[in-house]
């Protein structure tokens, strides 16, 4: 564990960075600054590949507005309208997607940090109520931690006094191939569901429940992820490629289980990722459209993609999904596990 100064944000606040290896040679860099996974670094024939997009200083991360690396919340994706209600009494957001919520500030806080002694780090931070429009003070704390069979594991805990609604993740942009292929419509994927959620033009979810087999979105078996991305399906369309929330098998049971498989074209590395969330978002970087750079790349349309281990998106306005609703003497709590193989 090595533990320095990275720098200081624009109001003056100072910002740490922690570095966690393992036996094997796994690298992994993270901030304090909206608990930022930097660095994913694989070892490789020629030293050690990069296997997520970032930027090369605080700066890039403060200016950022694609959410690299970043721990997501309030509330991970999106909610319509940038409102919702709880017990009657309506509460009113920030529109930050043209007129809906999308991910929140989370990201923009500067988390204390501690290290831990299983070669792991603990963020903590405080949203106070209000913030964003949400009710509720809400305590966060988020745990990384590496392990010698190349894990890394994303502890997410939260407590709140008021009724509040709570989604969190991380948005790690993932390349496989460190910049190898032009685009990642050429990694190999398989998902752990066969159900996806049906989005309106802006990306909110309709509340229908679709069928992944015999469509574009069924990664059931494993794919690359261009195969269909071009196909002529509304859902498709309307997200420019993936950007939609997969309904996992086997998740939201409390218990870590597989949601996907991801290995770059020439199968030299590769990632599982387990998790304890009903749900898993992919977003092939539709978005990315070269104004954006760091570590010596442009981010180019679909140069990365994002699996976001998650709860449904708008869930406060489809009382048919699972729940995302915390109360007074509750603990939010959901885990995730990067596995790496090279």
């Amino acid at each position: 564990m090595n533990r320095k100064h990275y720098g200081k944000t624009r109001d003056g606040r100072a910002v740490e960075q922690f570095e966690l290896q393992n036996r094997n040679g796994v690298i992994i860099r993270c901030i304090s600054y909206g608990a930022c996974l930097t660095d994913i670094l694989l070892p490789s024939a020629s030293g050690h590949e990069d296997v997520i997009l970032g930027f090369d200083d605080l700066a890039g991360y403060e200016a950022d507005n694609s959410s690299q690396g970043a721990f997501i919340g309030r509330y991970a994706n999106r909610i319509r309208g940038a409102e919702f209600a709880i017990g009657g009494r309506p509460y009113q957001l920030m529109k930050n997607d043209g007129g809906n919520y999308l991910h929140g500030k989370l990201q923009t806080h500067v988390f204390s940090a501690e290290t831990a002694s299983d070669n792991g780090v603990v963020f903590k931070t405080t949203a106070p109520a209000g913030e964003e429009g949400f009710p509720g003070e809400l305590k966060v704390t988020v745990a990384y931690s590496l392990d010698d069979d190349n894990r890394l594991t994303m502890d997410y805990t939260a407590q709140t006094d008021a009724d509040t609604y709570i989604n969190l993740t991380n948005h790690a942009y993932f390349d496989l191939s460190n910049g190898a292929d032009e685009t990642i419509e050429n990694h190999l994927l398989r998902i752990e569901s066969d159900r996806f959620l049906e989005t309106t033009e802006d990306l909110i979810p309709t509340g229908r429940i679709i069928e992944a087999a015999g469509t574009p979105f069924d990664f059931t078996h494993q794919k690359t992820i261009g195969r269909d991305i071009g196909a002529d399906d509304p859902n498709i369309k309307k997200g420019r490629g993936y950007d939609h929330c997969f309904i996992l098998s086997q998740g939201g049971k409390g218990e870590l289980a597989l949601a996907a498989e991801a290995c770059a074209p020439s199968g030299e590395r590769s990632l599982r990722v387990f998790t304890t969330q009903p749900a898993i978002q992919l977003y092939t970087g539709n978005f990315l459209d070269g104004t954006l750079k760091g570590k010596g790349r442009v981010f180019t349309h679909r140069s990365a993609f994002c699996l976001e281990t998650q709860h449904y998106p708008d869930s406060p306005h489809h009382p048919e999904f699972p729940s995302t609703l915390l109360k007074p003497g509750e603990e939010f709590h959901e885990t995730t596990v990067l596995q790496f193989g090279f």
